[in-house]
């Protein structure tokens, strides 16, 4: 089904209503993201917290968006793979093994900002 996205601030509207859903369906279907953002909400009143400046709040508050943004695009991945077919097919590996790949830098690059502004 074709969404038609209208223009000025109909489009916007619309845009925002099927992020949300998006948002949505994403908590609902993927346990990672669940965990994901249990994690952030943990995490982010700590950045807010051991941030000294704006910047550093800003710098430890970003990687932990990241693994979110990160995860819904893996998460879509996984479900455009899936929807075209249980079978085995190298390609549908590897496009679900590289998107884990990227959910796992975003952790990866979490973890050296948060040890760069924290410690060094």
């Amino acid at each position: 089904m074709e969404k038609k996205s209208g223009s000025g601030l109909a489009r916007i509207i619309n845009a925002l209503g099927w992020s949300m859903a998006g948002l949505a369906a994403t908590f609902r279907h993927e346990k990672a993201f669940q965990q994901e953002v249990v994690l952030t909400l943990v995490l982010a009143p700590l950045a807010l917290l051991l941030g000294k400046t704006g910047l550093e709040k800003a710098l430890l508050l970003g990687p932990l968006l990241l693994v979110l943004i990160v995860e819904v695009v893996n998460s879509a991945i996984e479900a455009v793979v899936d929807r075209f077919g249980g079978a085995m097919h190298p390609l549908s590996g590897r496009a679900k093994d590289m998107g884990s790949a990227a959910v796992f830098l975003t952790f990866v690059n979490a973890a050296a900002v948060w040890t760069l502004v924290l410690f060094f």
